[in-house]
């Protein structure tokens, strides 16, 4: 049964079109995109875009679904399911779990798992280290050959250089892109938010950018060296966007770069007082950093936009930021908080948005999403950018509750997702 997506405004950045038009979607693909089409089938069903704004399914390169070990945090069902509500369709799951994803036998749990209660596609990327202990490789090349597209220590980074080189050589032979977490333990300390005047305001112990700086500057120097295609996760800093902008200057291509609703919307500045809802890592900085993240985007030497969703119980985000867990959750809300913080204000066009929600990180991992061509996956999503609504922890279908944007009014809310040519979430709206 096909499904004919009427009168919507099409936004594919990929085919860089903007324009209204009708979308017939059919087997599990992108069937025909033009006007007056008509159904193929009496069965088919016909939404009406009339108004909306319809785009390729997001993909979001960073997202923790606790899964195995960690279930009252999150797990496959209820993540892929809130993923589903903020449009996206294909996540990138991070193997920082218990216990962590580093073997074939592990990633086989996740893969298994996900064909039987994922609406989604759920990509489960592998440990660069053996327990993401740091002191020995995975068996990558075992993982490579079970499906993992992918590897990562995201949580904490490999601090040994050595090993690390080691880990993108074993890459390189193995295909795998590395997502990469930055951070020097030895320069985090205790610290729980941005080392600035709101931390002294607050009693806080603070990390400061160059935890984060050093090693994004040792792992885009190693990717050079070794040609490993390294992707820098969740960038806070000026220094990241600094050293983003030298490497496109230098016509560098195998290191990219991602940014976060959180770290270019929010400032330490927005910490009134000492509120777990608002410790992530890395921590929100200062407006200098977040004008040149911004900066990145506008630019493009910054690619894509993903969440670093880390879901959390109440009692792990209660009490001090200096005890409380680090994370908040993401995925339901991305793309509200991204088009009315970036769009709305012109910074960006909704064409350069979805280039940065949906068709980069496909492309960063070659993948055939991403894009409304006619062949390519029936991964769509309909939007109402048109009228406001209000952001509440209460609708989330993830079991994370921990936001720090409670009560925000934004637009861009989803109304269908469909993945592989199936309706996967239907917003109450339309439902009525």
């Amino acid at each position: 049964m096909g499904i004919l997506i009427r009168g919507g405004r099409v936004v594919d950045a990929a085919a860089q079109m903007d324009k209204i038009a009708d979308v017939y979607l059919d087997d599990g693909v992108i069937q025909e995109v033009g006007e007056k089409l008509k159904v193929k089938d009496k069965d088919d069903s016909i939404i009406d875009a009339k108004g909306l704004v319809v785009m390729p399914g997001l993909v979001d390169l960073h997202v923790h679904f606790r899964d195995p070990g960690q279930t009252e945090k999150e797990d496959i069902e209820s993540g892929s399911h809130a993923a589903a509500r903020g449009g996206v369709t294909t996540v990138v799951a991070m193997p920082n779990t218990t216990p962590v994803i580093d073997s074939p036998d592990r990633a086989n749990y996740v893969k298994n798992k996900v064909a039987q209660v994922s609406p989604i596609h759920v990509i489960q990327a592998g440990a660069m280290t053996k327990g993401e202990l740091g002191e020995e490789l995975s068996d990558i090349a075992g993982m490579a050959a079970a499906g993992v597209p992918v590897l990562s220590e995201d949580g904490k980074s490999v601090m040994k250089a050595s090993l690390c080189k080691q880990a993108m050589e074993e890459a390189v032979k193995a295909g795998l892109p590395i997502f990469d977490h930055c951070e020097d333990m030895t320069l985090r300390g205790n610290g729980c938010m941005n080392d600035d005047e709101n931390a002294k305001r607050l009693g806080l112990p603070g990390i400061c950018n160059s935890t984060e700086d050093t090693i994004a500057a040792r792992d885009s120097l190693l990717a050079i060296e070794t040609g490993a295609k390294l992707h820098l996760c969740h960038c806070s800093t000026r220094g990241v966007a600094v050293m983003m902008k030298m490497l496109k200057a230098e016509g560098i291509q195998n290191v990219t770069a991602e940014v976060c609703p959180h770290h270019f919307i929010l400032t330490s500045d927005d910490i009134e007082r000492d509120d777990p809802n608002y410790k992530m890592n890395p921590p929100l900085r200062t407006r200098k950093d977040v004008d040149a993240l911004i900066e990145g985007l506008k630019e493009g030497y910054i690619q894509v936009i993903s969440t670093d969703h880390a879901p959390h119980t109440q009692k792990d985000k209660t009490g001090s930021m200096r005890t409380a867990a680090f994370g908040i959750v993401g995925i339901e809300t991305s793309f509200a908080l991204s088009y009315t913080a970036l769009v709305e204000t012109g910074i960006l066009t909704l064409s350069q948005l979805v280039e940065k929600m949906s068709y980069n990180p496909a492309q960063i991992l070659n993948l055939p999403c991403g894009t409304l061509k006619e062949g390519h996956p029936a991964d769509v999503v309909i939007a109402d950018i048109k009228n406001p609504y209000t952001i509440h922890k209460a609708d989330f279908v993830s079991k994370g509750r921990n936001t720090p944007f409670e009560g925000k009014e934004v637009k861009g809310k989803i109304l269908y997702t469909i993945c592989d040519g199936k309706i996967v979430y239907k917003d109450s709206i339309v439902e009525k």
